[in-house]
């Protein structure tokens, strides 16, 4: 009884965090570039009582074992990597990834970070930055005077002068491919950094041979959070964690039942 009062306890903790999981994706349901997270769970050790393959006699094994559970753990967060949809804006610096990828943005630290939201804006230098003000890699500036902004699928940044009827390039945009982008590390502000885990970025141009997406101006690509699947795996996660607690209440009553026998 003690141990299913444990491994009763370990499945609400892990619902609890699957809980805390679905409630930061519903948050971030109309983040521009969101991407949603999965729980995933893992079960834990097990108290061997009769191990599986023990000799029953000199001729015969036991055939199954004997094995008692200890509960379960939140293991791992995935993130989902689904295209979102997208949003047409009108504004020539909103940039959506159609395909696989992700912008470039040098933080003040010195490290790149990475983001697929396409939100991008001019400082009082011209310089494309992110909202926080971090430009964006390769750095990209436009000219002061520019009447109109031109960014091709391949990521090539055209703008036209005043004055002026042809355009001319100022600057080409590029993203990066990881390996595991699974293995990214969310920071907060829309922006993933590398780790070992998600390997060495590949970085190329949009839509050519690497895999990479194309860009699409004018565009942003919404969250990728279904909201109906999320509601769906908050009442999933109430009634697991309402299971657990009836075991929890189960195992009191019986130790209720054990503390009054001999009265």
């Amino acid at each position: 009884m003690f141990r299913a009062l444990y491994t009763a306890a370990s499945g609400m903790q892990a619902q609890q965090t699957n809980l805390d999981t679905i409630a930061n994706n519903l948050s971030n349901s109309s983040t521009a570039g969101f991407q949603s997270r999965r729980m995933q769970f893992q079960d834990l050790i097990y108290q061997s009582m009769v191990m599986p393959g023990a000799a029953a006699s000199q001729q015969t094994t036991v055939a199954t074992g004997l094995q008692v559970g200890l509960g379960t753990r939140s293991a791992a967060s995935e993130i989902i990597q689904l295209q979102g949809d997208l949003s047409a804006t009108g504004n020539p610096l909103d940039l959506a990834i159609e395909g696989q990828g992700l912008f470039q943005v040098l933080l003040p630290t010195g490290e790149t970070a990475y983001t697929r939201s396409g939100a991008f804006h001019q400082d009082a230098q011209g310089n494309v930055v992110t909202s926080d003000g971090n430009p964006l890699q390769p750095a990209v500036t436009i000219p002061a005077g520019a009447t109109s902004i031109t960014i091709a699928s391949d990521g090539t940044l055209s703008v036209t002068l005043a004055g002026q009827t042809a355009a001319q390039q100022v600057g080409s945009l590029q993203l990066a491919l990881f390996p595991n982008p699974g293995g990214l590390n969310s920071v907060g502000k829309n922006l993933y950094l590398a780790t070992t885990a998600s390997g060495d970025p590949a970085v190329g141009t949009p839509g050519g041979t690497d895999g990479l997406g194309q860009i699409e101006q004018g565009y942003l690509e919404q969250s990728n959070v279904s909201v109906v699947d999320e509601f769906i795996n908050m009442i999933v996660a109430q009634r697991s964690y309402e299971a657990s607690s009836r075991v929890v209440q189960a195992a009191d009553q019986m130790f209720q039942l054990v503390n009054n026998l001999g009265k």
